[in-house]
């Protein structure tokens, strides 16, 4: 007999058998990573159109990952209240108005008007993200969650592979010949303009897709029972944090979004250096790609390693071997450093579905609540990016790497912390 899933105070999923709806959930985990990875490719074209330094130019990431910060536990509460399935479709179309808001932000042609609409498409994957993750790790035994929720972080990554590389051509590819820094008043207004439309152009198609993905999910509502829950208070979900374990896990979560996100914010730059690979800009965008496509193949390795080993230990080893990449990158040149930084993906890999279920390990019908939290911890991506390109305008791009390495082993440090499983929590 197969047990209800229990999702959020007041509400029960019955545990049915829907390919479907698993298909639904790894197209969102598809979508919303792999326009998260496009950020990796806007940040140099946006560096270049504006002249900006690295730190100014990270607050593409702030602006994006700022809305994790500020709509997770709505997205939580809009989870109790509405059911899973009805908030998938909120968060996919809030998500394509996000991409529409490109078309003004490129006639405007200002920084500030991107970032505003680059924090709309956010609060779209941030509430499709609060509802992926303790889907897919309810939809079945809590045994396998760590493998399953991997698995379909496969599918993120899959997203993260493919964005880049197809956004390398269509956004970076008129890079080649003029640059922002050589040119001044109306030629300079009239670049800024005809190559920020280029972007704009990127996401309108990027709205259209999202429109029809929010059509099927919409039409599909009906296929996981749900029974809303009423009188939510969102900020009890901080009681939470309470719990070591799950407060510990936050901050993991906080720290690896952060590292993993200023790492890949800096690879096209990082692999033009002469000292590096010396590359041209669209060739490094290219680049990007492999980062993640690590990541894409580390989960399909990670989903069957995590049946046979501690999840935990498995984290601290992952976590310790992108230190020493790290390391590798900063003290050699060439190739070698370049590569190194690539790797790191692969290390990367199950870091997000590890941390996520080992901290939400024992929290039972506050599942939701739990993913609004780690949502909200996502904000790393915000704050650790741009302290990472004040140490590189201040110390180059290689010292700039210290701060993702402490990070890991902070990650690492959490994995130790959590190699046994949760057992007898108390209820804060």
């Amino acid at each position: 007999m197969k047990e209800p899933i229990a999702t959020v105070p007041g509400a029960r999923t019955s545990s049915v058998d829907a390919p479907d709806l698993r298909l639904f959930v790894f197209a969102l985990f598809f979508v919303f990573g792999g326009i998260t990875s496009l950020n990796d490719i806007l940040i140099p074209k946006l560096r270049e159109l504006y002249t900006l330094s690295y730190a100014q130019a990270m607050l593409v990431q702030s602006a994006f990952f700022g809305a994790y910060f500020l709509v997770s536990l709505p997205a939580a509460a809009a989870v109790r209240r509405l059911g899973y399935m009805r908030t998938a479709v909120l968060g996919v179309l809030t998500m394509a108005v996000g991409c529409l808001l490109f078309v003004p932000a490129s006639y405007a042609g200002k920084f500030g008007v991107f970032l505003f609409a680059l924090f709309i498409l956010a609060a779209g994957i941030t509430t499709v993200q609060v509802v992926a993750n303790p889907l897919i790790s309810l939809l079945g035994p809590p045994a396998t969650s760590h493998s399953r929720l991997t698995f379909a972080q496969a599918f993120n990554s899959l997203g993260t592979t493919i964005f880049p590389y197809v956004g390398s051509i269509l956004i970076l590819g008129s890079l080649a010949t003029v640059t922002a820094a050589s040119l001044s008043g109306n030629e300079l207004a009239a670049y800024q303009q005809q190559e920020s439309r280029i972007v704009g152009r990127t996401y309108v198609g990027l709205a259209i897709a999202l429109a029809i993905l929010a059509v099927l999910i919409w039409v599909r509502r009906h296929r996981l029972p749900e029974t809303p829950a009423k009188g939510v208070r969102m900020f009890e979900a901080f009681t939470l944090l309470a719990r070591p374990r799950f407060g510990f896990g936050a901050l993991g979560i906080f720290l690896y979004v952060g590292a993993e996100v200023a790492i890949g914010s800096l690879i096209v730059n990082y692999l033009m250096q002469q000292d590096t690979m010396a590359l041209a800009e669209q060739a490094a965008g290219k680049h990007v790609p492999l980062y993640w496509g690590g990541a894409l193949v580390g989960r399909f390795i990670g989903a069957y390693v995590l049946r046979l080993v501690s999840p935990g230990k498995l984290l601290a080893v992952v976590a310790a071997a992108a230190i020493v990449l790290i390391s590798i990158a900063i003290n050699t040149e060439g190739n070698l450093s370049g590569w190194a930084l690539l790797a790191i993906g692969l290390c990367n890999a199950i870091m997000f579905p590890t941390i996520f279920s080992l901290a939400c390990e024992g929290l039972g019908t506050r599942a939701a609540e739990g993913s609004g939290i780690i949502c909200v911890a996502i904000v790393g991506g915000a704050v650790i990016p741009p302290l990472t390109g004040f140490i590189a305008d201040i110390a180059g791009l290689r010292l700039s790497l210290l701060l993702p390495a402490i990070c890991y082993a902070l990650i690492a440090g959490f994995g130790i912390y959590a190699r046994r499983p949760a057992t007898g929590q108390p209820q804060p």
